[in-house]
């Protein structure tokens, strides 16, 4: 059974629905959480919405492509990037790096291949400058390294599973994990509860944030996510 990365959150941004499927399988498979994008406008869109720690951009795309996405990117925003392309020219590659890129692979790829250089990236763009340890969602702080939260300003009293399930539904905001995925991240992978369990948390979760709670919501058929309610 895999687990999450915590720290580590990919965009992935390509209009080719079975490539972009690819690669999130391969991501996913390798531990890190994956969000996808069909081209360069609402990859712009989900970094608004999301904590994107890197991202891996096709060059050909409709609406935007991916050197116009890395420079409109670029001016607000300083994540790294990835460009993936068939196009394997001199230019091109010189082009990516010139628009801030920091690597370019040419498909096709193989998936160790990609895999060891997204960790080289995220080896050198963070390691003096960590993904940062306090996150916010609405009226809540949450201290990944003290593991203490706070709502309003005051600290809450929480479990360490309590604590486990707000600050993964925190980090990756909007994602819906299942019950059984919640119980494998924060009990870990030999746990002997139920998915009863989950709910039993979810629902004290909910009466320790208040009015917060409303914003860990149900995902009817599948479990739980966390929507920010700013």
């Amino acid at each position: 059974m895999r687990r999450i990365k915590l720290g580590y959150q990919l965009l992935v941004i390509d209009d080719e629905p079975q490539m972009r499927d690819l690669i999130r399988v391969i991501l996913e498979d390798a531990g890190y959480s994956v969000l996808q994008a069909s081209d360069g406008l609402q990859a712009l869109s989900v970094i608004k919405q999301h904590t994107i720690d890197l991202c891996i951009v096709d060059v050909m795309m409709p609406y935007m492509d991916g050197f116009t996405f890395a420079e409109e990117m670029k001016r607000t925003s300083s994540i790294p990037l990835i460009f993936l392309s068939a196009r394997g020219e001199e230019w091109d590659k010189v082009q990516g790096l010139k628009l801030g890129g920091d690597d370019y692979i040419v498909k096709p790829f193989l998936p160790g291949e990609l895999v060891a250089r997204i960790e080289a990236v995220l080896r050198r763009t963070y390691r003096h400058n960590p993904v940062p340890l306090v996150l916010q969602a609405g009226p809540l702080t949450i201290n990944e390294d003290s593991y203490t939260a706070q709502l309003n300003g005051k600290p809450l009293s929480l479990t360490l599973k309590e604590f486990g399930l707000l600050l993964l539904l925190v980090k990756h905001k909007g994602r819906a994990y299942s019950r059984e995925q919640l119980l494998e991240l924060v009990w870990g992978d030999d746990h002997q509860s139920s998915e009863r369990t989950i709910d039993t948390h979810i629902k004290t979760l909910r009466l320790k944030l208040g009015d917060a709670g409303k914003m860990i919501e149900t995902v009817w058929g599948i479990g739980y996510k966390l929507e920010d309610s700013e």
